[in-house]
């Protein structure tokens, strides 16, 4: 007789997350024999998840909501989901999901957890007022549920792996490191550059700490230089959104063009010259980032966790300090002025990208980290 394959849960705050970075690993599980499940707020993209066999479990996770009875209310009702899926490994991604989820872990009695930080959020990325009250309620909740016994923590950059083990969340034998969320190398490619107007573009969230607005800012520095678009939409969900009336406004002021959100982010860096990352607080490791590398394209980013994991200052593109517009603005100058160099940067990129941070090389290191966790092992051992 057959058995019964091993349960993999994803439990993020919203599904069309889960389609931008982790989809591949899914699939990537699910072909290794595992079944796969997600559960996550719905979205248009359930359908399409749906369509490639993982199982989909929609739950009313509301990503603003910071009523604590709620929260724990809701987390009694992730705990009767595994107590029904009995998962054999439990993926959290985000903050929120390692909190929330890390307690209906408990409650339901599953111990074999893989919890993704995936970059710090709004409550440390932030200097309102609401984040610095935060603050440390959600770091007490992280001591309790991001490294409970038999626990994987995976971070995307060393920096915040390093400063999570400082302050005593983490045990660095228990930890991972995984760069970023993969690129399809095959889907983003190099190509000859396009004529026309040097074309510079940053793909992100429409939220503060992407740096938009400092973009905007270099923008209007280098007017008449070069044509600046911005790729993305506002995020509700983030206090930290920009609203679509700034982002009308930069765009009728003819200091950038804004395209909204897009689906064919490929195609756009195919026509463009040079990609920006301004963020101004630590990321992750932005996928933005990594597609423009696959494609090809220098990058300017800045000198931050995360964005410093993906460029290699002078080979593959440049850093500047976080909020400095003058050096942004001058770092993007140098590259529209220097096509030889936006050459070189963009083939040495490519090679960054295929070597670390291809698809295929996330997949195999996150396939690896489940089987140490359904094991019992440290991540290494064996």
């Amino acid at each position: 007789m057959n058995k019964a394959p091993r349960t993999l849960v994803f439990l993020l705050t919203e599904d069309w997350f889960f389609a931008s970075h982790f989809w591949a690993r899914a699939k990537a599980a699910k072909a290794a024999g595992w079944h796969v499940v997600l559960v996550a707020s719905p979205s248009e993209a359930t359908a399409r998840i749906r369509e490639t066999g993982i199982e989909v479990v929609p739950v009313d996770f509301i990503r603003r909501r910071l009523n604590p009875v709620a929260e724990l209310l809701f987390a009694f009702k992730l705990a009767r989901i595994y107590r029904r899926l009995r998962p054999d490994v439990l993926h959290h991604i985000a903050l929120k999901p390692i909190v929330v989820g890390g307690l209906a872990a408990r409650l339901s009695g599953c111990r074999k957890i893989v919890n993704a930080p995936v970059g710090l959020g709004f409550v440390f990325s932030s200097d309102k007022v609401l984040a610095r009250l935060l603050k440390p309620l959600v770091s007490i909740g992280l001591r309790l549920m991001l490294a409970p016994p038999g626990a994987i923590t995976v971070f995307e950059n060393p920096d915040d792996r390093e400063a999570l083990a400082k302050e005593g969340m983490v045990h660095w034998a228990s930890t991972a490191l995984i760069r970023g969320a993969g690129v399809d190398i095959d889907a983003f490619t190099p190509g000859p550059e396009p004529g026309g107007a040097i074309r510079v573009i940053l793909i992100a969230r429409m939220i503060r700490e992407k740096g938009v607005a400092d973009f905007v800012a270099a923008a209007r520095t280098l007017r008449g230089q070069a044509e600046f678009v911005l790729v993305g939409a506002p995020d509700p969900g983030n206090p930290n959104s920009l609203s679509e009336a700034e982002l009308k406004g930069w765009a009728a002021e003819g200091l950038v063009s804004w395209l909204g959100p897009r689906r064919d982010v490929a195609d756009l860096l195919r026509g463009a010259h040079i990609a920006v990352q301004p963020s101004t607080y630590r990321e992750g490791l932005p996928k933005s980032a990594l597609e423009a590398m696959a494609a090809g394209k220098p990058l300017v980013a800045t000198d931050i966790p995360g964005c410093r994991e993906a460029v290699v200052d002078g080979q593959t593109g440049f850093l500047t300090p976080a909020g400095d517009v003058a050096a942004l603005a001058g770092a993007i100058k140098t590259l529209i002025d220097d096509p030889a160099r936006r050459a070189a940067f963009g083939q040495a990129g490519r090679e960054r990208a295929v070597t670390y941070f291809a698809d295929g090389v996330v997949c195999a290191q996150t396939l690896a980290v489940y089987e140490a966790a359904y094991a019992g092992l440290k991540p290494g051992d064996g």
